[in-house]
């Protein structure tokens, strides 16, 4: 099951080490929230250096990335 891990109203990198965490706590996959592009980028971009698959979608002002483990 995919752990969904909230992280909107927080700045870099805390977005980036909720993610890691989750990562370690759930090896197959996350579900990230996140309220800015910054954090979308360099959550997309740590999952993808970690061997992971990474999907994105646009919900209004929000961002929901899905990073599973390929």
């Amino acid at each position: 099951m995919i752990k969904q891990i909230d992280t909107r109203g927080l700045s870099c990198p805390q977005p980036v080490i909720k993610t890691k965490k989750g990562m370690q706590e759930n090896p197959e996959g996350v579900e990230v929230i996140v309220d800015n592009t910054t954090a979308k980028i360099n959550i997309e971009r740590f999952a993808k250096l970690s061997g992971y698959k990474v999907e994105s979608r646009k919900n209004d002002a929000e961002y929901v990335i899905k990073v599973e483990r390929q």
